[in-house]
């Protein structure tokens, strides 16, 4: 089960006061692999809005999307220390290695929040701030909180938490939200389904040690690959939405149908796929790795195609 952050060792002390924590630590406490891809995507939100930002501004505006978005990671590793202390690929993590204390994680989050969404609103508008905050807690309590611990369903919902970048970027320059950053809400959205149960496939063990009821976990692998199929076939739909709808051009609709066959044709061979061994799942590891890609190529090719029209 989730806690309040403190993980108790063995010899009854919080792991958290072990040690003394240097930079690298806090700075882990933002998972920023994971801040890449959402300071990607909302700063094209952000280059894609109609209008423009002073260089400065723009730059203020994506750091403080980066700076929310770690504030939120930073909460999730306090709540979820003593899960991340069963788990292999997260024991190393500052908190459960008992190299940061709970506390001091706590008060990293709290104060981040605070400054990167003040900083928004004084910078660019209230309206961009009012999203930023509520993503954080979106992510924090809505999805870390609530949803994961009681639900195979977390990261379905839970997914929304990584897709307001885009919408806080464009708000940023034009101080509300129209069709198409809500299109791109919906693709991000829509992608992290296929793309995180392909990562739980293969460490679904590790979630089934902590407790945690993903969707591997409770409704089996074939169940799994199954969803991954259907909400990658959302996800095609979705992707290609803004250049039927005239929202984009031909350059980006191009590019999105490529790369959303691309998607289908390797979430097909997961659907295939009958090997329930983790270290025999290439197809499973394949789609997560593409994944990733998939998602920069499609927000590269909206700024492309927007700076060219």
């Amino acid at each position: 089960m989730a806690g309040n952050g403190i993980h108790i060792a063995e010899g009854g002390a919080p792991t958290g006061a072990l040690s003394a924590a240097d930079w690298r630590d806090y700075w882990s406490l933002l998972k920023p692999r994971v801040m890449t891809l959402v300071v990607f995507t909302g700063a094209c939100g952000l280059f894609a809005a109609p209008g423009h930002l002073p260089p400065f501004l723009a730059f203020v505006a994506i750091l403080c999307i980066a700076v929310g978005a770690g504030a939120a990671a930073a909460f999730n590793q306090w709540w979820e220390a003593d899960i991340d202390a069963v788990m292999k690929r997260t024991q190393a993590r500052p908190l459960p290695s008992g190299r940061l204390h709970a506390d001091n994680a706590l008060a990293f989050a709290v104060i981040l929040s605070a400054a990167s969404v003040m900083t928004l609103g004084f910078a660019t508008n209230w309206v961009a701030a009012g999203w930023l905050a509520f993503s954080i807690f979106f992510y924090a309590v809505i999805y870390t909180i609530w949803l994961k611990p009681r639900t195979p369903q977390n990261i379905v919902i839970g997914g929304a938490a990584g897709a307001f970048p885009p919408i806080i970027g464009w708000a940023a320059v034009t101080g509300d939200v129209t069709t198409l950053p809500l299109l791109l809400f919906a693709i991000i959205f829509a992608w992290t389904p296929p793309h995180f149960w392909a990562l739980a496939l293969f460490v679904r063990i590790d979630y089934a040690n902590a407790g945690i009821p993903m969707l591997p976990v409770t409704h089996g692998v074939r169940e799994t690959r199954k969803q991954i199929l259907i909400y990658s076939l959302v996800l095609a739909a979705v992707a290609v939405a803004p250049w039927a709808l005239g929202l984009l051009g031909a350059i980006y609709g191009i590019a999105a149908a490529l790369l959303s066959l691309i998607f289908v044709a390797l979430a097909v061979r997961v659907a295939a796929s009958r090997t329930e061994n983790a270290a025999e799942m290439a197809a499973e590891k394949a789609l997560f790795r593409y994944s990733l890609l998939y998602l920069a190529a499609i927000f590269a090719a909206l700024v492309v195609d927007r700076g060219l029209a």
